[in-house]
């Protein structure tokens, strides 16, 4: 695996069958309790090193192979920062996500820059020729306003580094 593409659903908060197709991993959350949670998508990682059997998670247009696709569960509904839908992300889910991001970069001895840790939406602004131009995930954190869209992917590969060192 050779890099790792970080999502969100525009779900709910509980993966549904069509996304656990599309990711490796997802970030669900449980309102219950405010925690969140990794399930396993379909199919593994290392189903994408071959995309031509038909049989890997296509998550992202014109960059599924050799990608791990991860995703936050939620922004059903997702407009913009002031109207973020029924289920906004949360901040658990994105310590969670960056924490599973971390770990798979040692399990896959994936070195964390911009190259190979990026967003969605990072893509498709860096492939506009792919089916991933224009994609808005993740290009805002709820938690954090004031960081913008293009600075999104350095404040989430900051934090990966931080879980990185600890696990």
């Amino acid at each position: 695996m050779k890099r790792i593409i970080i999502h969100w659903t525009a779900g709910t908060y509980t993966p549904n069958n069509e996304e656990l197709k599309h990711y490796h991993y997802l970030i669900g959350y449980m309102s219950a309790n405010k925690s969140a949670y990794v399930k396993d998508g379909i199919c593994k990682p290392e189903d994408n090193l071959n995309c031509y059997d038909g049989k890997y998670a296509a998550h992202t247009g014109g960059g599924n192979t050799g990608s791990i696709g991860i995703a936050i569960c939620g922004n059903a509904g997702f407009k913009c920062a002031s109207n973020q839908g029924k289920y906004p992300l949360q901040k658990v889910q994105f310590e969670k996500m960056y924490k599973t991001v971390a770990e798979l970069c040692k399990k896959y001895a994936i070195v964390i820059s911009k190259a190979t840790v990026f967003t969605h939406y990072e893509f498709g602004k860096e492939h506009p020729e792919t089916a991933s131009k224009g994609k808005p995930d993740i290009n805002f954190i709820p938690y954090e306003p004031n960081i913008t869209p293009d600075a999104v992917g350095d404040f989430i590969r900051d934090k990966v580094k931080w879980y990185y060192e600890r696990v």
